[in-house]
């Protein structure tokens, strides 16, 4: 997909861009934003709710600023802001919860749990975002994958400093798993998180029995499937390098899984 201005403009107005991804994504999207004007009465806009949902596509799939974007759609940049705002609002309402994606889960084998950080513009000083793990500034974000590697939900971001395990206490996601008694596999940064979470012996190879050792192969084998989620939801660009207050990541990560699922489906 990509738009051009309707009329012919200046070099300095003209701005190409490709939006990769599915057209069932973009009609999802424009349905909700149609929904959601006809809720508050709304007669005009500057853009169609297509055209609004083409907007929030490329800022999240392709990662670009207001300014640009509200050049290549003869908007304000005010406007672009609000109006992708306002979409992505809409689409993390839409995010499931994580009990909705347990039950909808409760019928597989077993699923992957695994941490990634979302990198983010902070300074030294802001600690409290600093993953001494990845050695940069950034948001925990917890993913759960199915057997195939599939992205079936992202827990909201907390501050880069908080371990893996931590964040899945906090988000209750242990409980969940076990009150559903699914197999979770996960790896040794969940130590000590107990119900169904199925994790790796711990201690130097050489000192496993070979019968550990066959163990810890074949979970690193189901375990690495998971690299496909973090994968899938870090293909949506906007969450490479975060720019924004780190309050609206959440929001951000909750639209970008609203929209894979509805484009999955």
């Amino acid at each position: 997909m990509g738009f051009r201005p309707r009329e012919p403009s200046p070099p300095e107005a003209f701005y190409p861009s490709g939006v990769d991804v599915s057209s069932s994504a973009l009609r999802f999207l424009a349905a909700r934003l149609r929904e959601h004007r006809r809720a508050l009465g709304s007669r005009w806009r500057r853009l169609s709710a297509g055209r609004q949902a083409l907007l929030a596509l490329a800022h999240l799939r392709n990662g670009q600023p207001y300014a640009q974007l509200a050049i290549g759609f003869r908007i304000g940049t005010t406007t672009a802001y609000r109006y992708i705002t306002e979409a992505v609002e809409i689409l993390a309402a839409l995010a499931p919860t994580l009990a909705k994606a347990v039950r909808a889960a409760s019928m597989k084998a077993y699923l992957i749990l695994d941490g990634t950080l979302l990198p983010i513009d902070r300074v030294a000083a802001d600690r409290p975002f600093y993953s001494g793990k990845h050695k940069k500034h950034g948001m925990n974000v917890q993913v759960i994958a199915d057997p195939k590697g599939r992205l079936l939900w992202v827990s909201p971001a907390l501050a880069g400093a908080v371990h893996d395990v931590r964040a899945a206490r906090e988000h209750s996601i242990i409980d969940a798993l076990a009150e559903a008694d699914i197999n979770c596999w996960a790896d040794k940064g969940y130590q000590g998180a107990g119900g169904t979470v199925r994790l790796p012996y711990r201690g130097r190879w050489d000192r496993l029995s070979v019968g550990q050792q066959a163990v810890n192969r074949s979970h690193a084998i189901v375990r690495a499937l998971v690299e496909q989620a973090i994968a899938t939801l870090k293909s949506w660009r906007v969450l490479r390098k975060l720019r924004c207050s780190t309050t609206r990541i959440t929001s951000l990560v909750q639209a970008v899984l609203t929209l894979h699922l509805a484009s999955s489906d």
